[in-house]
């Protein structure tokens, strides 16, 4: 049986900026990544997947471990 401290790493990912004015490839990487607003907030799994999302939105977003 899995126990709590089980738990995979994850990352707390806000929206801070808007996405008006940029493109439209940096646009789909944040609805893919489940952000719509400014100050929307999603919880992701800390992968390679999720890093290189983030790394093409960096400007845009917050991210803390959560």
């Amino acid at each position: 049986m899995a126990t709590k401290d089980n738990k995979a790493a994850s990352l707390k990912i806000t929206l801070k900026k808007s996405l008006i004015g940029s493109k439209e490839k940096q646009i789909a990487t944040a609805a893919a990544l489940g952000l719509h607003k400014v100050g929307s907030t999603t919880v992701q799994p800390d992968n390679a997947q999720t890093r290189g999302k983030i790394a093409k939105i960096s400007h845009l977003v917050e991210v803390t471990e959560a």
